[in-house]
């Protein structure tokens, strides 16, 4: 546990840090095609993603995993804080009722497109205005209006779309993809990124393995050097291990 989560404790304050986790099927999916995600990985991912929301100031999830899943958001697993809670929600199409917007567990803020416009609660919750074009938030200024509210250190934590689009953007620091041992065939996908015609040109991040009760999960370091995961592809000594 130390060499997992030590990364995240080295961050000094006020500097910013953005860790983003997918827990997904070995086929890419996040949940099946009617929408059941209860649940993809083993419950140590759970546990996961309580401390990593415990190790970070806000939390950080898009609309649709509000109406799909209607999270809590909070540490209530283990010990630790619990962050702020941010919902993307550009269009302000939430319903009020959902349980991070009433249940008072946690600071909650929903940022919204500047042309959704309305009142400046949504619930219990604060919401805040930020530039979009085309339904989609400048993520850049979303980040810098949360350091302005002292939230330096972001959780991403869903779904595959936020996800994907805070990655495409180059405002990840580390990427966590978390991998069940089951194939669903179709469903909702993880990440979704711009598409590369060459594989020399798709990123291959410096990455840790670890095993999570049933699941792999990769520690992506997004901010590193690549150059110790191409060992073996350019002649190389190759290596193969067993993780038990």
């Amino acid at each position: 546990m130390a060499d997992l989560y030590a990364p995240l404790l080295n961050t000094a304050n006020g500097k910013r840090r953005i860790v983003a986790h997918l827990g997904q099927s070995i086929d890419g999916y996040i949940a099946t095609a009617s929408g059941d995600s209860d649940y993809v990985n083993d419950r140590e991912n759970i546990l996961h993603l309580h401390r990593l929301r415990a190790l970070h100031d806000a939390v950080i999830v898009g609309a649709g995993t509000i109406e799909a899943d209607d999270p809590q958001l909070t540490t209530r697993h283990v010990p630790g804080p619990n962050p702020v809670r941010v919902v993307l929600d550009p269009k302000r199409r939430l319903s009020p009722s959902a349980q991070v917007f009433t249940d008072g567990a946690a600071e909650t803020i929903v940022v919204a497109a500047e042309a959704a416009g309305g009142s400046a609660r949504h619930g219990r919750a604060e919401v805040i205005f930020a530039p979009a074009r085309d339904g989609h938030f400048d993520l850049a200024r979303v980040v810098a209006m949360l350091a302005e509210r002292n939230l330096h250190a972001l959780f991403v934590e869903g779904g595959g779309t936020t996800v994907s689009r805070f990655f495409d953007a180059g405002l990840i620091d580390r990427l966590q993809v978390a991998i069940a041992p089951v194939m669903t065939g179709r469903g909702k996908p993880g990440l979704r990124l711009r598409a590369q015609d060459r594989l020399n040109d798709c990123p291959r991040p410096a990455h840790r393995i670890f095993r999570m009760g049933a699941d792999i999960l990769f520690d992506c370091d997004l901010r590193a050097d690549t150059a110790a995961t191409t060992t073996g592809r350019d002649g190389g000594e190759p290596s193969l291990g067993r993780i038990s």
